[in-house]
């Protein structure tokens, strides 16, 4: 009896994958989706998010070397991680990291400068330490953070590698040790360092031409075998159907609001009739008639 539970759960497993091979395929791999992928690299965040995803032990090394932590062990992580505000803009973070320390770490892949800025950075810290107390407790209990934002270019512009930023008092530059950081990783930087050789897999197009065997590893799988490439044009297509929609909710909206200012230029018709004629609430109505006055 026994033998024969284990060949219907042989049989079984088999008809499972015969038949998740038969969907893969059945899709067919566009060439621009596979000409797209080998030109990915881990600076993309797009990309990046795919192979990062359920990859704690690549964020581990990431983190190992820009903080020069070898025994840092992460925990815990995320890829396009939610942060919600109440009051305020919610952010979505690349990647989300906790060590088993419990420090907690926002890591920013920047192609472009814009994007990259010191207020950003703040705001993203503010919204870790706005999200990590529950009701009555201590201040103490507020781990310490790090935003770090790897960035393509030399956004701070003075030529390091790698800049890191603490509060301190400016006169005596007495470090306040409030728990908080904020790292810029430079991009543009070529240097042999670890630093370095960090940025130059970041950039690299080429699996086989990698320093570090992880990074190495992890991306050859999505850029060098076919359920990775298969995976990843599936993703591009889904990512593409999202911002297509995004795009047809933008347009729809910056047109509501061209008929509104429209209507509220000829001073003609009441708030409330705007509102409605425009699909503009009232109160959007008010705060675009604010913003013109």
């Amino acid at each position: 009896m026994a033998k024969l539970m284990h060949k219907g759960k042989q049989k079984a497993v088999k008809t499972v994958a015969h038949k998740a091979r038969g969907r893969r395929s059945a899709y067919v791999m566009k060439p621009e989706y596979l000409a797209e992928i080998e030109r990915f690299r881990l600076m993309d965040d797009d990309f990046m998010s795919k192979c990062l995803e359920n990859a704690p032990q690549c964020i581990e090394l990431i983190l190992q070397i820009i903080l020069g932590k070898k025994d840092l062990k992460v925990v815990k992580s995320h890829t396009e991680y939610p942060i919600k505000s109440l009051q305020g803009r919610g952010v979505r973070f690349d990647v989300f990291a906790r060590d088993s320390k419990g420090r907690e770490y926002d890591i920013e892949i920047q192609r472009s400068d814009h994007g990259a800025e010191p207020r950003r950075a703040r705001y993203n810290s503010a919204l870790m330490d706005a999200n990590a107390l529950k009701s009555g407790e201590d201040f103490d209990k507020l781990r310490d953070t790090y935003v770090i934002f790897i960035t393509e270019n030399d956004v701070m512009g003075d030529g390091q590698e790698l800049y890191s930023y603490l509060r301190m008092e400016e006169q005596s530059g007495k470090q306040l040790r409030d728990g908080t950081h904020i790292i810029y990783v430079n991009g543009a930087t070529r240097s042999e360092t670890e630093i370095g050789k960090l940025v130059h897999d970041l950039l690299c197009r080429d699996a086989a031409e990698m320093y570090f065997e992880v990074l190495r590893k992890r991306v050859s799988e999505f850029k060098n075998s076919e359920e990775g490439r298969h995976y990843m044009c599936k993703a591009m297509e889904e990512l593409g159907a999202r911002h297509e929609a995004l795009g047809e909710a933008r347009g729809k909206r910056e047109t509501m609001l061209a008929t509104a200012k429209r209507m509220l230029k000829d001073g003609i018709l009441a708030l409330k009739d705007i509102a409605r004629y425009s699909g503009l609430s009232l109160a959007q109505v008010k705060k675009l008639q604010a913003s013109m006055a």
